[in-house]
């Protein structure tokens, strides 16, 4: 039976999505709050620990980091030593891949948010299962968007082409890296003191119309010798959802 492993922040449809995949038979893998939201719809779920033979460890940070599941995406079907290194660890496949990030750029936005709340949010286990599908796509549809759900269904209706499954890699892809630039930018709104990090202050410029500005640092070439240059950034922060 081929399963699909969903674990989404962004529940938009997945209950829907969910039932789509189980009327074509597929068994559910899940995790923590998709989990019960799925069995709360009447679903047969299997918990992401009952397939590692591990709990969610330290408040969720350490749920799906784990050969039970990674050699299940990661393994090459036209590989037979892929399949045969599953059987001798008794790893099932996973075919698909369902998930979406951390809402950082919410917690990112907000001015309140403090440097160890803001890491938090970081997401560790969601990126590592979206580019492990990804980098296997010839085998696994990896889904990071529910726009894309009723696609997908469609798709294992006809057999997947490989021009869909690279479309959906390239866009899994493209969120895991705007994830990280995002974090990159979001950080680097703290400095370091002492013994804790406190947020930068944000600068008026004076040629912005009005904007609130943040200053990044001066540059040394790009202006006139009689001008000095400085490299400005918007504080705000979009949301990266890998929709067009």
């Amino acid at each position: 039976m081929p399963r699909a492993f969903l674990s989404v922040s962004d529940k938009t449809d997945i209950v829907e999505l969910a039932r789509g995949l189980v009327s074509r038979g597929f068994a559910l893998v899940s995790t923590g709050g998709t989990a019960r939201v799925l069995a709360t719809a009447g679903l047969a779920v299997t918990h992401v620990s009952e397939v590692t033979g591990f709990p969610e460890m330290m408040d969720g940070r350490v749920k799906t980091l784990h050969p039970a599941i990674h050699g299940g995406i990661l393994a090459r079907r036209d590989r037979p030593d892929d399949i045969a290194a599953l059987a001798r660890q008794g790893i099932g496949l996973i075919d698909v891949v369902v998930v979406n990030l951390y809402p950082f750029a919410d917690a990112a936005r907000n001015g309140a948010t403090t440097c160890d709340a803001l890491v938090e949010e970081i997401d560790i286990g969601g990126p590592s299962l979206v580019r492990a599908a990804a980098k296997n796509f010839r085998h696994i549809l990896v889904v990071v968007d529910p726009a894309d759900y009723p696609r997908v269904l469609t798709a294992l209706d006809d057999g997947p082409t490989l021009a869909f499954r690279f479309e959906l890699a390239r866009k899994a892809f493209s969120v895991t890296a705007a994830f990280d630039a995002m974090v990159v930018q979001a950080l680097g709104a703290f400095v370091a003191g002492e013994s804790q990090l406190t947020r930068r202050p944000v600068e008026r410029d004076r040629d912005s119309d009005g904007l609130s500005l943040e200053r990044i640092q001066p540059l040394r070439y790009g202006e006139n010798p009689h001008q000095r240059a400085t490299w400005y950034r918007a504080p705000d922060l979009e949301s990266a959802t890998g929709r067009p």
